[in-house]
């Protein structure tokens, strides 16, 4: 059994159309084509950092970073913090890692970053798992609040969002929401679900997802199984990954199922580069 190699902290300082930042990462060398983590709204890097569990993934470069204000990553402009400028963000990172070809998994708005990311450059992925990331008007489901449930006062509408969430019936739920107020700054909320919500309503990314060359995944959770469009991905060659007792988190509520796809998928992706 081959020893686990941890993940090195990095920080990097960057200017970001205009903005600065302070953007807190993990990486680790290796051999092979990398892997790079985008985590969801209110997560962290560290939902990734089991990667240095998985065998089948051993020795691979790895790159994971908290998007700017959330985890440790600082922004000098918390308005500024749109979906647009995330995919900003992650170029400015892959550059900055010397990264240019990789394997992409992205969580939720992570998802939707990757997509972005994967649509202004298709080459550079060799494979994106979309851990249910928008492609829909229906995955507002959580940024959408920010216009049903709209409040003037940032921390109050975080505190009762987190309310919302925790008191759900899905896996994940209360979990998620018990650290919200510790992994995002309540500043950064509402320019990302705006851009999120704006996006899923009139950026046609079902389309743009659709046609990304690169071997695709789509993970849900089988509390989710309902979305409507999965027959279309299924029928435009997008892989479905259902994964059990899971909702939107499996990160949390079913983390070996999810690994055990991702895998697959690089696996595979790798075979036919």
């Amino acid at each position: 059994m081959s020893p686990v190699r941890k993940l090195e902290r990095f920080t990097l300082l960057l200017t970001v159309e205009g903005t600065r930042v302070e953007v807190s990462g993990l990486h680790r060398g290796g051999t092979g084509m990398p892997l790079v983590f985008l985590h969801g709204f209110g997560s962290t890097k560290e939902d990734y950092a089991d990667v240095v569990q998985q065998k089948r993934l051993a020795d691979r470069p790895v790159l994971a970073y908290d998007a700017p204000g959330c985890g440790i990553s600082t922004c000098a402009d918390l308005g500024a913090v749109s979906v647009p400028f995330l995919v900003s963000v992650a170029e400015q990172v892959l550059r900055a890692r010397q990264i240019d070809r990789f394997h992409v998994v992205g969580h939720s708005m992570g998802g939707l970053t990757a997509l972005l990311l994967a649509d202004g450059d298709p080459r550079r992925v060799a494979s994106l798992t979309n851990i249910e990331g928008n492609v829909a008007p229906e995955d507002c489901f959580l940024s959408r609040q920010i216009v049903t449930h709209a409040h003037d006062n940032p921390d109050e509408f975080l505190t009762r969002f987190a309310e919302r969430v925790g008191d759900s019936r899905f896996y994940g739920g209360a979990l998620y929401a018990s650290s919200l107020p510790h992994k995002v700054r309540a500043g950064a909320v509402r320019a990302i679900f705006e851009s999120m919500v704006d996006l899923s309503d009139h950026g046609k990314l079902l389309d743009r997802f659709l046609r990304l060359p690169a071997p695709k995944m789509f993970m849900y959770g089988e509390q989710n199984n309902t979305l409507s469009y999965l027959p279309a991905l299924a029928e435009g060659g997008v892989e479905l990954a259902e994964i059990e007792h899971c909702a939107h988190f499996p990160m949390y509520s079913n983390p070996p199922q999810m690994w055990a796809r991702i895998a697959d998928l690089v696996s595979r992706a790798d075979s036919r580069s």
